[in-house]
């Protein structure tokens, strides 16, 4: 198997790590530089510590900022403490699935028959089989059903069966979220529009009418393998229950107001995929039987077999937007690809993290899932400062992560700002982290890593908590406000 990064190219560097958001202000302490050595550091006497304790964020804060050219830290708070990475952990995703699957590498999704086709009819069954991709929705199954047409396919004699066993089936990526946080849904080798179903409400006279669809830009098919059911009751807003062939879910009258909308998570994966396809298959002729999910794969010849857009984009977009399944399905797949099998995202997130630290040098990286969901992973700034640092020459990274834009002082976002930014962010429930790459004033190319979390007040908070917790967003603001400060501070002081 190739591989894109080697032990020795790699800098060594402590653990990894950052979790958070975005930015605001101009820094409020001295920018005089500091000439520091390179390697582990006594916290600063002033500056960026000066910074973080003005920040008043409580629990701890590390930070590392690595010259990109020479590989040196140049400075670090707390630099080598592992922290909850958040959604930063996803840039570690990035280059696992890079280095495992390849940057040409595309998900299949594939129509199968399982015997021959004579005259328009399928005498055998035909089988919907997942590949993994993340990226599949209702507009690429209409596609499907249009191509197996063209395959000249006008009848299936046999059973619509339907497979999602190329990854395992996980219920959601962090069983401690709410039921209903489209965010958190069921993980599959078969997933449609990263598993959410739309759920819309209108009032009429008497009564409010509910549909459930797989909309798209083009199509929107309703789908009973989601139902909801009104109910008056005080709260909570929505219950969950698994309906067996169904998800059964409710919600409070009294939220509902007079018309709205949302996505809603999709435990049955599976059932949801080949109930939309069976829909967009009559619009072509074409009857099918109800969908049957099977966990063994049936084999077959392909039919049809619909490819994603390469690795880079899907990487892109899951940078971009943070999808939690993207991340979760590229990084099973990459851990496929290296060891053969994958038990479950807890197993695979293990196997990156044993990745993370022999390839990229990431002492003590400690992951439990590929999308920094859950609050139990940890990494520390320094080694993803250095991890940064040390991929930048093979220039993958740094063109998929979002332009992040610095904020003036009225807090709009300034897009004339001297220093740039191409970054990932992470958040939770006071838990805030940024790392990626900054251009100083005078074009020096920086990697850093910044990240806070008080893990005393997360671990207090009830699990499945529906509402933001109080202080929860004051706390973030000023995570984000202190990121932007410690930018500016390198950026001016490093770059001069």
């Amino acid at each position: 198997m190739s591989r894109n990064f080697s032990r020795r190219a790699i800098l060594g560097g402590l653990l990894s790590g950052a979790a958070s958001a975005a930015f605001a202000r101009a820094p409020e302490v001295s920018l005089r530089p500091q000439l520091r050595p390179d390697g582990p550091r006594p916290a600063l006497a002033n500056g960026a510590e000066v910074l973080i304790r003005e920040a008043n964020l409580g629990g701890r804060v590390g930070c590392a900022v690595v010259d990109v050219k020479s590989g040196k830290s140049l400075e670090g708070v707390n630099a080598a403490s592992g922290q909850p990475p958040a959604s930063v952990t996803k840039a570690v995703t990035a280059l696992y699935a890079l280095d495992a699957l390849g940057q040409h590498y595309r998900f299949k999704t594939r129509l199968r028959a399982t015997g021959p086709v004579t005259n328009g009819i399928l005498e055998g069954d035909l089988v919907l089989a997942g590949g993994g991709d993340p990226s599949l929705d209702t507009d690429g199954l209409a596609e499907m059903a249009q191509w197996l047409k063209a395959t000249g396919v006008n009848e299936v004699r046999g059973r619509f069966l339907v497979y999602g066993g190329e990854l395992p089936f996980t219920l959601a990526v962090d069983e401690d979220q709410p039921d209903h946080v489209a965010y958190n849904p069921s993980v599959s080798g078969l997933n449609l529009n990263y598993n959410r179903v739309h759920f819309q409400w209108k009032r009429g006279n008497k009564d409010y009418t509910v549909t459930m669809d797989a909309r798209t830009a083009k199509y929107r098919p309703d789908v009973t393998v989601a139902r909801m059911q009104v109910s008056d009751r005080k709260g909570p807003v929505y219950t969950y229950e698994d309906g067996g062939s169904y998800d059964s879910w409710s919600v409070a009258r009294r939220f509902l107001g007079k018309n709205g909308s949302r996505w809603l998570p999709v435990r049955k994966p599976e059932a949801y995929a080949g109930e939309v396809f069976r829909t967009l298959a009559r619009s072509h002729g074409i009857v099918l039987a109800a969908p049957e999910v099977v966990r063994a794969d049936p084999g077959g010849r392909a039919l049809v077999t619909r490819q994603s857009e390469p690795l880079p984009e899907i990487l892109r977009e899951m940078l971009k937007y943070s999808t939690n399944l993207t991340a979760e399905l590229v990084g099973q797949m990459a851990s496929k690809a290296r060891i053969g099998q994958v038990d479950s995202i807890r197993a695979s997130a293990r196997e990156m993290s044993y990745w993370a630290r022999e390839t990229l040098g990431m002492k003590g990286a400690r992951l439990v899932d590929h999308s920094g969901l859950g609050g139990m992973s940890r990494l520390s700034a320094e080694a993803m400062a250095r991890a940064l640092a040390a991929v930048h020459k093979n220039g993958q990274l740094k063109p998929l992560l979002k332009p992040i834009a610095l904020k003036d002082a009225n807090g709009r976002r300034n897009r004339n700002h001297p220093v740039k930014v191409a970054a990932k962010t992470g958040t939770l429930y006071f838990v805030s982290g940024l790392a990626g790459y900054m251009t100083a004033t005078d074009g020096t190319e920086m990697a850093f890593a910044i990240f806070a979390a008080d893990t005393k007040r997360r671990d207090a908070l009830p699990k499945k908590l529906g509402d933001r917790p109080p202080g929860a967003s004051g706390w973030n603001s000023r995570a984000k406000k202190l990121q932007q400060k410690l930018i500016e501070r390198w950026g001016t002081v490093y770059g001069s």
